[in-house]
Formats: C-alpha cells, structure tokens, sequence
C-alpha cells in the first residue's frame, strides 16, 4: 500500500522521470535519448498504389505470428494499419482478414491504408470492421485461427515528446491501460479457435503492460501457452514486401521487447505469442 502511495505522487516530467529511471535504471538516460530521437522506419510495399513507412519492430512484431494453415485472422485494433499489411500480405491464398477499429475516425483512416497499399487482389480478402474489440467475443460467429492484438498502450515515446501529456503524466496512465489491455487479451482469446495463435503486441516500456498482461492470461486460462522461445529470423518470405533488416529484440519473462536505445531507433515494441491449447 505504501508503494502504491508513493507511486501516486509520481506526476509530470518529474514523476515520469522517477518512475521509469527506477524501472531501467542507468540505462535509463540512453533510452530516454532514443526516445527523443528518430523512428527507424522500415517501407512495406503490398502492392498498391503507395508503400507504407512503419516502425522497423513492428514488422518483426506482426511476422512472429505464424500464418500457414491459417483460414481466419483478426487484427483486433488495427489502426493505423501497418501490422494488418503485414499480415494481409503474408497471409495464404485463402485466407481471410478483418481489420478492426473502434473508434469511427481511426476506422477510416485505416480503410484509406489499406485501399492505398494494397493489391487488389489481396484487398477483396480483407474486410474493415468498427467494432468495440473488449465485446466482440460477444458474438458467436467471431472466431479466429489467428488474432494480433496490438493494444492501445500508455505510448511513452509519445508522451515523452508532447509537452501535455508529459506534464499530464501520472502512473494512473499504466493501469488505466492495463485494464483496457487485459479486457482486450481476454476478448481475443476467447474469439481464438483451439491450437490458434494470439501475438500481443504493445509500444509501452512498462512491463504492467506487457508481460504483466500476459501473465494474468495464463493464470485465467489453463489453455493459454506460451508459444515463441527464439524470434523468427528467415526473411525470405518477406523480401518481396520488404528489404530492411530485423532489429534484435531483447527476450522477458514471456516475450520480446526492442527497445530504441540499442536498436538505433526502432521500437519501443513487446510482443509475446500464445497458443490456445486442447487439453
């Protein structure tokens, strides 16, 4: 309780500084650095009328996910777009995909993506769908072989770089994600067809909000595995797509996290994969 007091009183630019020096402590200045600095962006081409430039991690992030026998796939909060090319473009001839947004202008901006970078060919087998992803499991005929769940996250790069939200900073921040987090995961794994795949995926440096997340999954649900002990490094697949090399990825409890300070730029990015087991 006392911990939890003393955290409260953590605000702004000071208490941001404090609560996350004390989290990565003296490696802290240099990932402050990087955060200030420049996104190492890689460019995916799909095949339409324009490539999309997104964070280098979050390729490696969306290609952790497995895809072969994979007949249906959901990007539970898709927006801005750039994961559901991954996927769209990685996918087998056969499957299908829903991108989806709960928020109506998001889920616009996403269809413009997704019309622009596409082939055509491969747009017709990806539907956009605006639906609140913590209620979906709600409808019986959401299910899924595969799900990426990159779930809105307390974003520090971003609040580090906008004067107002570092002032604004609390860690109430963290655990007001970490709820909408876990109700999303929950949400999600429901959807998931037995010996599918969820890849959670988040931009946030506190571990609250990623293996925190993760490890209450496995508590709730006996058939919740973890399901990726080494990152993917065969890149064939995507050279047609993609030209730039993979950052490392640092391993944690229960996945992978790239952080910008030792992988010139790119990230922050966890990500984790689970399997739904039969048991």
């Amino acid at each position: 309780m006392r911990k939890d007091r003393e955290a409260q009183k953590l605000s702004g630019r000071a208490g941001f500084e404090a609560y996350y020096s004390a989290l990565y402590g003296e490696r802290w200045p240099k990932i402050r650095e990087a955060l200030s600095g420049d996104v190492r962006y890689a460019a995916w081409n799909a095949g339409g009328k324009e490539p999309y430039f997104l964070d280098a991690a979050s390729v490696l992030a969306a290609f952790s996910l497995p895809l072969s026998g994979a007949h249906t796939l959901l990007d539970l909060c898709a927006a801005p777009g750039g994961k559901t090319l991954v996927l769209a473009s990685l996918m087998e001839e056969d499957a299908m995909l829903v991108a989806n947004e709960r928020s109506r202008e998001r889920c616009r901006r996403l269809k413009r993506v997704l019309e622009n970078c596409l082939c055509e060919t491969v747009f017709a087998r990806v539907k956009a769908s605006l639906c609140d992803g913590a209620k979906m499991c709600l409808d019986e005929n959401a299910r899924f072989d595969r799900i990426l769940l990159d779930a809105p996250c307390s974003s520090e790069r971003h609040v580090f770089t906008d004067a107002k939200y570092l002032a604004e900073w609390t860690p109430s921040r963290i655990k007001t994600s970490a709820i909408a987090q876990w109700a999303l995961l929950s949400s999600a794994y429901r959807m998931l067809n037995p010996e599918g795949y969820i890849l959670y995926s988040t931009c946030a440096l506190a571990p609250a909000e990623n293996d925190g997340i993760v490890e209450r999954l496995l508590k709730k649900f006996d058939t919740a595995k973890i399901a990726l002990d080494a990152v993917p490094r065969e890149r064939q697949r995507l050279l047609p797509f993609c030209d730039t090399l993979f950052p490392e990825a640092e391993k944690t409890k229960y996945g992978f996290h790239v952080l910008p300070d030792v992988q010139r730029g790119a990230g922050p990015i966890y990500f984790s994969l689970i399997r739904k087991t039969v048991l």
